[in-house]
């Protein structure tokens, strides 16, 4: 029995089976990610290095190059491109796609460990991640102030907007662009120094002697237990500025040399080379990223919700704004896609009708083109694909 002939001599089932293909359709159009283009990534792996105070051409010799020779027999690997710059030392590994990411990157981290003795003492741990090439912010939000600074402003993103972003539904992660956390600068005048016979090491050496927090251990009793602390004396600028560094030469030992006898403390920004700005007004920014199943469309709808929410509970001098918004581009293409996708299911009935020359006779084929096209996404979510226009352009076709 063929499956026409069952349609015809069993036209309940037939009618069963085709409302279950529209229902579970649309069940997986629901389910379904949602964005511009299909995810094809290529396996890729990058290893950052960071080495505070020293040059690229340091950074190249003594970081970039050992790990590189270490990391170029990893089974699969493609290509190795390497950047070294002030500071920092970032490595990217590509992989053929075939190569399992977890596996590259067990063996990736392996070759690292085994040349980390290897690496200047003062180096940071070498980070290694599994890099998404579309791991771009799906949204980008601007918090401004017409009476606080950066810091002021990073500080409240942190405590009290960052987190609320990142618990979204589909969001990864939220992050702050152009941040400026607060850090102690310790500006050093190299003629009183000379002066007082006081070099960078004693400096240093006197931070890490005197700018700790230890255990101060337990005060215990028959009924009552307490734990000791031995706070920190260093919380502003003004107590670092009066940190003994040294004792000067003398007969009786010298007066005390303290730091701001020879340099000039400030609370100030910790990193000076990045900003945030929009028509040159400072800002700070909130980046979403997306899960990588996530819909887009739906994570940014609920940013946006959500963004409308805070923006009413900010105080009178702040405001939050929407500075991009991928899902407007993926809405406008999925639009005018499903557009020509409507168009074409009507040309192709319309071709029906005028060929069969009879409403009845055309009425049955005419039903089959929207359920076909509705069940073809159960299809689409059991191969793991998303509706982008690649696969709505061949529901067109």
């Amino acid at each position: 029995m063929t499956i026409s002939h069952f349609s015809i001599v069993r036209p309940v089932v037939t009618t069963v089976l085709m409302l279950l293909l529209v229902v579970f359709g649309g069940l997986s159009i629901s389910r379904l990610a949602v964005s511009e283009y299909p995810k094809v990534d290529t396996p890729t792996i990058s290893i950052s290095t960071a080495y505070t105070g020293a040059s690229a051409a340091v950074v190249e010799t003594k970081i970039t190059r050992i790990i590189e020779d270490s990391v170029a027999g990893v089974e699969g690997l493609r290509s190795i491109t390497s950047s070294s710059r002030d500071g920092t030392s970032r490595i990217t590994l590509e992989f053929f796609a075939d190569r399992d990411i977890d596996g590259a990157a067990n063996d990736v981290r392996d070759k690292v460990a085994r040349v980390a003795n290897r690496l200047p003492d003062e180096a940071d741990a070498s980070v290694i991640a599994k890099f998404d090439a579309g791991g771009m912010p799906v949204m980008i939000l601007a918090v401004s102030s017409n009476s606080r600074s950066r810091m002021e402003l990073t500080d409240y993103v942190n405590r009290y907007l960052l987190d609320r972003f990142s618990v979204i539904d589909g969001v990864a992660s939220a992050d702050i662009f152009g941040r400026e956390d607060p850090a102690v600068r310790i500006w050093l005048n190299r003629q009183a120094m000379a002066a007082k016979g006081v070099t960078v090491g004693d400096i240093e050496d006197a931070l890490r002697r005197e700018n700790v927090e230890t255990p101060g251990g337990r005060l215990e009793s028959a009924d009552r237990e307490f734990t000791v602390r031995l706070a920190r004396q260093y919380h502003q600028p003004e107590d670092f500025a009066a940190m003994v560094i040294a004792r000067a030469a003398g007969a009786s030992g010298g007066d005390l040399i303290r730091l701001r006898d020879i340099a000039t403390v400030n609370l100030e920004p910790r990193r000076l080379r990045q900003a945030f700005a929009i028509n040159r007004e400072p800002m700070i920014g909130i980046g979403i990223f997306k899960q990588s199943t996530a819909n887009t469309l739906s994570v940014a709808a609920a940013t946006r919700r959500l963004t409308d929410a805070v923006a009413a509970e900010l105080p009178a001098d702040m405001k939050i704004i929407i500075r991009r918004d991928d899902s407007q581009f993926i809405n406008a293409a999925v639009r005018e896609v499903s557009a020509s996708l409507i168009i074409a299911t009507a040309l192709v009935i319309a071709v029906i009708f005028f060929f069969l020359g009879n409403v009845r006779a055309a009425a049955i084929p005419a039903l089959t083109v929207p359920i076909s096209l509705v069940a073809a996404f159960i299809v689409l979510q059991l191969c793991g694909f998303s509706i982008n226009l690649l696969t709505l352009l061949a529901l067109v076709l």
